[in-house]
């Protein structure tokens, strides 16, 4: 966030807990990313290790519909910059920094 906001931009946060993405979004945003769903799963987290009902991890549309019930593991921050419609997984952060500069 502080990188954004030195940047002069006042960002959009969304709380995905509050209000997880739908599947059909998280499918999308994996295409802008481009990276396969499975790479913006936090394996680190709990409820993915102990997932009992996880898809098999190269289905997309099976894999995004599970993050839609489970957004605890989703990946982030994921910053997006909607002019240009690139985005970028905020980790390392220098990575929003390469987005800005574009």
């Amino acid at each position: 966030m502080a990188i954004i906001e030195e940047a002069g931009i006042t960002p959009t946060v969304v709380r995905y807990l509050d209000e997880p993405p739908a599947a059909a979004d998280i499918l999308a945003l994996s295409k802008q990313l481009g990276r396969p769903v499975s790479e913006l799963l936090r394996r680190g987290e709990s409820a993915f290790k102990e997932a009992t009902d996880l898809p098999e991890l190269t289905n997309d549309a099976a894999l995004a519909a599970w993050l839609e019930k489970h957004p605890i593991v989703l990946e982030r921050p994921i910053v997006i910059d909607s002019a240009s419609g690139r985005a970028v997984i905020g980790r390392p952060p220098e990575l929003v920094e390469e987005l800005l500069r574009r």
